[in-house]
């Protein structure tokens, strides 16, 4: 199984798992996630980026605090803005928090339910789900030589044609160079995979 291929079947397990959706943020660094995934209530979502609440979120000082899972009713933080009890109003009720990695490079995740509290077993197997979206997800260190460089020449605006011309390779091959970086880069577009590229100082 791909890397792709398996992050796509972790999600899906992930939103069977947590009814009333998740957040998932793998590999934050310098408050940036390299991944980041949202199924919760749209509202929600709007309402906590806008108001900027993962500066304040208990959760999230949870996550980068400390290994492992919790549940939300566990956490023994304050919680200034209310961001848990806002939460309870778009069927965020009940939930865990999962945190894994190292803090230069960690994968924190919320996932909620409105009907009972996770089980035990219920939070063992999303902890491992999540740790394996963790390894899987790894950013790269580098690209290859060849990969930096078909990035490099859409990053400046050639078409493919001209591109492949320029480096003396068939437009095929220049293509199969992009969904080369693409996936190394865990992403769909070549425009993101530009972007990541350039976040993480590798082209």
């Amino acid at each position: 199984m791909s890397d792709m291929l398996g992050l796509d079947h972790g999600l899906a397990q992930l939103n069977d798992m947590a009814p009333r959706g998740f957040a998932l943020g793998l590999h934050i660094r310098f408050a940036a996630a390299h991944l980041m995934i949202q199924t919760y209530d749209p509202r929600w979502s709007e309402t906590y980026t806008e108001k900027g609440y993962m500066l304040a979120d208990p959760m999230v000082f949870w996550g980068f605090g400390n290994d492992g899972a919790i549940r939300w009713s566990d956490i023994d933080l304050p919680d200034p803005l209310g961001i848990l009890g806002q939460a309870r109003a778009y069927g965020l009720v009940y939930g865990i928090a999962v945190s894994a990695g190292p803090t230069s490079s960690r994968t924190i995740g919320g996932f909620a339910r409105d009907d009972r509290e996770f089980t035990d077993v219920e939070i063992a197997q999303i902890q491992e789900i999540v740790e394996e979206l963790h390894e899987r997800a790894t950013p790269p260190e580098r690209l290859t030589p060849a990969q930096r460089m078909a990035l490099r020449l859409v990053a400046k605006g050639n078409r493919h044609a001209e591109a492949s011309a320029s480096l003396g390779i068939s437009e095929s091959a220049f293509k199969a160079r992009l969904r080369a970086a693409r996936e190394a880069l865990f992403v769909r577009t070549t425009a993101e995979a530009v972007q990541r590229a350039q976040e993480y100082n590798l082209l």
